[in-house]
């Protein structure tokens, strides 16, 4: 569907914000969303999920709730993870369309406005694609380059400079949070496996205002490892591939060996030996290794454990079930 500008009048537009350890941050962060969203022509809510903070980011949101009737939030019950925060947010929210935005003001919210004109002319999903990452330093760069353009060939989908800033159309909200049931989830994956028509718009990654960045490296490695698992089985083919290498090794190494019987050469075979043991024990590992992963969130899954717990929550009339 097309919107004009006067059936937006009774549209709703939700944005969440997933938020851990913001407490420095949050009351600004939500002063610029706000005067943003009073500009685009639509009522609006704004969902903030805390994520298991450590400091007073829900004391500071409760105190802005009771100010702004429009500001809603819930805290977990510990630390589930950006990935459950999304989930959580976009379970609750009620807009005809969804925002999903960094707490941090990295992700700039005047472009809010360029996504709704989007989505006005028919895009069900608007990507906000990064077009330069001058505050991130060298290393973050290129881990950030490798991740995406590791799961992009191996994967699929294209991930290429994504990012969590979208806006999703409900279609496309209830086809993430009703019609995937997995508990080990990927947004930004998901967002661009479900199709519909798909816009992308570039900014430019801005500098964080207050507070410091929340990822550590292992954290990034555990998200990495999350969506590759889960929307390729291409390591699997890997172990394929190293059983295949594997055997065309052992193949020359036993003609050779036979050669030299054969021509009366003593093989003492030593070195052989030991380099053949290492490089089939090395493979092993890593194909174990590879293997683990799936069915580690094979068994994950199986469990059925809620992907968050709920604590508390403000501003929400009733109180949304775990999830």
């Amino acid at each position: 569907m097309i919107y004009t500008m006067e059936t937006l009048d009774n549209k709703l537009l939700s944005v969440v914000i997933p938020a851990h350890n913001e407490e420095s941050g949050i009351a600004h962060a939500l002063s610029v969303i706000k005067d943003v969203l009073t500009t685009c022509g639509m009522d609006w809510e704004i969902i903030v999920v805390d994520d298991g903070s450590s400091d007073k980011t829900f004391d500071r949101l409760r105190e802005l709730a009771t100010q702004e009737a429009r500001i809603r939030g819930l805290r977990f019950s510990r630390n589930f993870g950006k990935e459950a925060a999304l989930l959580a947010g976009l379970n609750i929210a009620k807009g005809d369309a969804v925002v999903t935005i960094d707490a941090d003001l990295q992700h700039p919210p005047r472009l809010i406005p360029e996504m709704i004109e989007a989505w006005k002319h028919g895009a069900k999903v608007v990507d906000g694609v990064k077009r330069s990452r001058a505050t991130d330093g060298a290393f973050t760069r290129l881990r950030a380059s490798i991740f995406n353009a590791t799961l992009s060939r191996l994967g699929g989908i294209n991930m290429e400079n994504s990012s969590d800033f979208k806006l999703l159309d409900r279609i496309a909200v209830n086809a993430i949070t009703r019609a995937l049931p997995e508990r080990q989830r990927f947004y930004r994956g998901l967002s661009d496996w479900v199709g519909f028509p798909h816009v992308s718009i570039p900014f430019d990654v801005e500098e964080r205002v207050k507070g410091q960045g929340q990822w550590s490296l292992w954290g990034l490695f555990g998200l990495a490892t999350t969506a590759i698992v889960t929307f390729t089985s291409a390591p699997l083919r890997i172990v394929t591939a190293l059983g295949f290498i594997t055997m065309i090794f052992g193949f020359f190494i036993a003609a050779e060996a036979f050669t030299g019987w054969l021509q009366g050469r003593a093989v003492s075979g030593f070195t052989t030996t030991i380099f053949t043991l290492l490089i089939i024990g090395s493979f092993i590992m890593v194909s174990l290794g590879i293997i683990g992963e799936y069915i580690a969130k094979i068994y994950d899954e199986i469990k059925q454990r809620p992907s968050y717990l709920i604590e508390s929550t403000v501003g929400i009339d009733n109180t949304p079930p775990d999830s």
